[in-house]
């Protein structure tokens, strides 16, 4: 193994979480971490639940037999709502960060009440989504919608797109929003932080999008830091694995592809593990 240890291992069914794992390294530049895309079993968001359960716990195996993370982060908003509990059970030797839809930060931050939550249609459709929108925004009106159209363009053609092709890709989701008067968007699957700027730019200066990146990467290290005063971490700086995206498949098109969102991210391209 070319790393003792990995301090964080990111997993979601594809690309979105990358920008999770960034924000944690923008944090914690000595940390070391890896990345698993479960690209075998996307989309995650439209399976059922016990799909979601059998793929993710498959993805955390392969995660803890290479890497041995001290700690796993599970970037992906459909995975955490539908199977962590699942995942801390079976691998409880191992702290399991979750990603839940930003509807606490949302509530805070908007003006009008009435929030857009987009997300995988899993997600929106879960018991535990409008546990979060009982619990924080009850005030608020809560507009849902998933979009399974827009993560698939976000997965395979985002990173070769022109800037009006991404533009027009967000406009339905954005116009559904606006329309229904939405001052704040969250966005309720790790997939759209990869297109933020670009939900914005085409919300409008009256609309605020928030998403959980900060939460999470606060949340994953101070799981660390609490695993750290307990035992001794090895050290794991310079490590040649660190910011690396792997995949559990990849025909030749999706490889260049997943090669040139590298490329753009300043993240290396690991190639693809399997089991």
């Amino acid at each position: 193994m070319p790393c003792s240890q990995i301090d964080f291992a990111f997993l979601d069914s594809g690309t979105g979480g990358i920008p999770y794992m960034l924000a944690l390294k923008e944090k914690s530049p000595s940390s070391s971490c890896v990345y698993l895309g479960d690209t075998a079993h996307f989309p995650y968001g439209e399976k059922s639940i016990q799909q979601i359960i059998d793929s993710s716990t498959q993805a955390v195996g392969l995660i803890i037999s290479h890497w041995s993370p001290r700690t796993i982060v599970i970037a992906c908003n459909t995975i955490s709502v539908t199977a962590l509990d699942a995942l801390r059970k079976t691998f409880s030797d191992v702290p399991i960060v979750g990603t839940v839809p930003a509807i606490k930060l949302a509530a805070k931050v908007t003006r009008n009440k009435r929030i857009g939550f987009l997300a995988t249609n899993a997600a929106v459709n879960h018991p535990y989504s409008a546990r979060l929108v009982n619990d924080f925004a009850s005030d608020c009106i809560v507009v849902s919608r998933g979009d399974p159209d827009l993560i698939e363009f976000i997965e395979h053609d985002l990173f070769t797109a022109t800037e009006q092709q991404k533009l027009d890709a967000v406009k339905p989701a954005v116009d559904f929003f606006v329309n229904q008067g939405c001052d704040t968007i969250i966005l309720g699957c790790t997939h759209f932080t990869h297109i933020a700027r670009y939900i914005k730019e085409a919300a409008g200066t009256g609309v605020t999008i928030v998403d959980s990146r900060e939460g999470v990467a606060n949340q994953a290290l101070r799981v660390e830091h609490q695993k750290s005063v307990q035992d001794s971490a090895p050290d794991s700086k310079g490590c040649p694995l660190d910011l690396s995206f792997f995949a559990t498949a990849a025909t030749p098109s999706q490889e260049n592809e997943y090669k040139t969102l590298c490329a753009n991210l300043g993240v290396k391209w690991g190639g693809v593990i399997h089991s």
